[in-house]
Parts: C-alpha cells; structure tokens; sequence
C-alpha cells in the first residue's frame, strides 16, 4: 500500500507526554500485540529462560526439557511475586522465591509447600499463564493477546521481502539496554524516516542517496531503502570517491575492518567502468571472507543498501547482506522515560551446527553507549526533542507523506487503542 496526504498531517503531541495516553497503551496496546522479545540465541539450549519487560508487563521465554519454546506472564499464582529476572541457563524449573511454589518448564504446578493448609488445590487449576511465542529467523516474539494469530499473519509480507538476506545464519552477539529520557514513541519516530539525516547526519552524506530512498507500506509495517557508495544528490556534482571512501569509513568501515576514528587514508582505486560503490562492496566479501562467510551469492546491491523495516508497534530491523541490526524502543516509568535495546547480529556459514552461544547481555547509560557515529547522533537528539514536545504551543506534530511510515504508525496505534484524535 502506498500512502498520500492533500496537507500537513497533525498527530496530538499529547500520545508522547500525556500520562492518560500511556496508561491506555498499557492496557489495550502491549497486550494485544506481537513484539520482538529477545534473539533465539538466548534461549537456544533446554533451561535458557529470558525475562521480557515492557513496561509493568513481564513475560518469561523458556526452552523446555523436550526442546520446546514456551512462554509465560512471569507471575506466581500465588501472590503475584515474578518468577524470573534477567536471563540466564541451567533451569530445570520455575521456582518462586518468595513461598517456593515450583512450576516445570512445561508450565505445570507441580510443587506448593505446606499444601493441606490450602484444602483441595489441584495442579491442574493452577498452571502459569501462557504467552503466545514463535520464532522468526532468530528473532524470538510473544504475544500476550490468549487470540493471537500466528506471527506469519502478523508479519505481513514481511518474511518474503526479506527471504534473500537469510536472517537464519544470523547470530546475536550482543544485547544493549540504554535508558533514555525520551518517550518510547519519540525514538520509534526518529528510526521511521530518511527525512532528518540532511540535518542531522550531514556527515553521511557523501555516502548515501538520502532522496531517492524508495518506502513501502503493509498494513501495519513499513519498509525504507537506501543505497550507500554513492552521494546525496544533495550535495550536486562533483563529490569525488575520495569523499565518498571517507565518508564510509566514518559511518560503517568496521564492515571493512576499518574503524570509524581510524585514519581513512588514500580511497582505493576504482578500475575503468566501475564504481567505488562496487569497490567497496568488494572490500565487505573480502573482510567476510576473513571470518569464514562466504557472501559471493549476494550482489553488490544486496551488500550496499540497507533494508529498514520498521515493525509496528516498536521495532526497527536494519539488513545488509553482511550484518543485521534490531533496535527496539520500550515504554519507561513515565511518558517522558523509554529504554532504547539494540541487538547486534553477525552472520554465519549456512549450516553451522556449533552450539548457539549466549549473547553478551549489557545496560549502559547514555553517555556510555556507543552505537557508532550515526546512531549516537540519534540518542542525543531523542532527549532533547522530547523537551521540545512539552512547550505549551506545540500540540500537534506536523507530518509529511515523506513521513508516511510515522503516519501510518499512528494510524495502526490509533487502532490498536480504540481512540481516534488525529
């Protein structure tokens, strides 16, 4: 589907600041929805659990004994105390540490001290409360909606459009927590469109075609694509390959084994008839092929444009043919709170049996993190427009369809939550 707008589109400001409207995520939004979890790394061998929160939400993800992804509400029947915190392995049951009730890892109450003082208490009255949980890729998602379909329906076209990256060789190295003041939906917005990085990303570019970056619509999802190795119209003629090898190795040369503050030096030849945008993508099989990867099936589109879809409600998936990327944006304590998680996939050889190691699991504070040039640019941004909503003239946000992935947004949060303002 495509979207277009006859004017200006106006989203309340209040969704971003009003405590009401938070309260009304809580209830109708969170509940009702799929949403990215944790990667499958975390939970790849019988015993690894992984504690999902967003916000007064809690969900436990478990690999069972016999193999089996479950999910549960991460509560105790007994008087409410979470079962699990964190993530971690080893399980071989979910036992409350308040009063000891014990559930197997099938979600069955097998274990209640003290029992006779209960009168008749089955355990078959008192299992956890089940989640719905599946596996896309190494992707792992939970629905706490007891009618949820399955995830394919809820991906949409997803799935297929993605089918040539092969998200299954991916592995996630890392996990990053980063609590920012920003509403989560504020940082959703700034990973929605290409329109911001003329201003706040000038550095990019040289490397990047920031105009010609075509969008698609589903129904509840959103995709942008851009391709890198070569300018911004923007800039007009005349950009050289020197700036444009530059440019790269401040925005992404840790794909060519290059770091970002290194000296980038001399920009590679390019040969007769060629391209420095084929050159550099040349240079990423090559450092591949140092790690064992063999990328000669993908084309030099494949390796050089990103793939950025923008899963509703609250994750953005970045895709090269060499390396993925999930951001995803979780409501905080207040409207003006949300937690920013990255998870940081490499690829594998198609195939590899070694065993799934755990992913380096981490919190940092703002002024810690390092995302790279790019995204630590965003961060900043997030908290500082965030203070920008709560002027009291600003009551509405003014949207372009060249902003059509945040429109469309609303209009599926606007649906989700039964309320229609804009």
């Amino acid at each position: 589907m495509s979207l277009e707008v006859q004017a200006p589109v106006r989203v309340p400001v209040s969704r971003y600041t009003s405590p009401g409207w938070a309260l009304l995520e809580e209830q109708r939004l969170w509940p009702a929805v799929w949403q990215l979890a944790c990667s499958l790394d975390h939970v790849s061998a019988p015993g690894d659990f992984f504690e999902h929160r967003v916000g007064r939400l809690s969900v436990v993800i478990v690999r069972g004994d016999d193999g089996e992804l479950r999910a549960f509400q991460n509560v105790c029947r007994h008087r409410g105390n979470p079962l699990c915190e964190g993530s971690g392995g080893g399980l071989t049951e979910l036992r409350c540490g308040f009063h000891r009730w014990t559930w197997d890892l099938r979600g069955a109450l097998r274990e209640v001290p003290n029992r006779k003082s209960f009168g008749t208490l089955p355990n078959e009255d008192y299992p956890l409360f089940p989640a719905a949980v599946e596996a896309w890729g190494p992707l792992v998602f939970v629905s706490l909606d007891p009618e949820a379909g399955p995830l394919a329906d809820y991906l949409e076209g997803v799935p297929d459009d993605i089918a040539w990256a092969g998200l299954e060789d991916f592995r996630c190295t890392t996990f990053v927590e980063v609590p920012v003041v920003a509403n989560w939906k504020t940082a959703v917005d700034g990973f929605s469109e290409t329109y911001h990085l003329q201003g706040l990303h000038r550095e990019m570019l040289p490397v990047v075609d920031d105009v010609d970056a075509p969008q698609r619509l589903w129904d509840r999802h959103g995709k942008s694509m851009q391709r890198y190795g070569v300018p911004s119209p923007r800039l007009g003629a005349g950009v050289t390959d020197q700036q444009i090898w530059e440019a790269f190795i401040v925005v992404m040369g840790t794909r060519i084994g290059i770091p970002t503050d290194a000296e980038p030096g001399p920009a590679p030849s390019v040969p007769a008839g060629s391209t420095m945008a084929a050159v550099l993508a040349e240079r990423v099989r090559a450092f591949q092929a140092e790690q064992g990867v063999d990328l000669a099936r993908f084309s030099d589109d494949e390796i050089m444009n990103i793939q950025q879809y923008n899963l509703f409600p609250n994750m953005t998936l970045l895709v090269y043919a060499d390396l993925v990327q999930v951001l995803r944006a979780r409501p905080g304590a207040t409207p003006d709170n949300a937690l920013l998680d990255g998870f940081f996939f490499e690829r594998h050889a198609p195939g590899d049996e070694r065993p799934r190691a755990k992913p380096l699991d981490v919190t940092l504070a703002p002024t810690d993190a390092d995302f790279g040039m790019v995204l630590n640019q965003d961060f900043a941004l997030l908290q500082r427009a965030q203070r920008g909503l709560h002027q009291p003239g600003m009551t509405h946000l003014t949207l372009s369809a060249e902003e059509c992935r945040i429109i469309n947004f609303h209009r599926n949060l606007e649906h989700t939550v039964g309320v229609t303002e804009a």
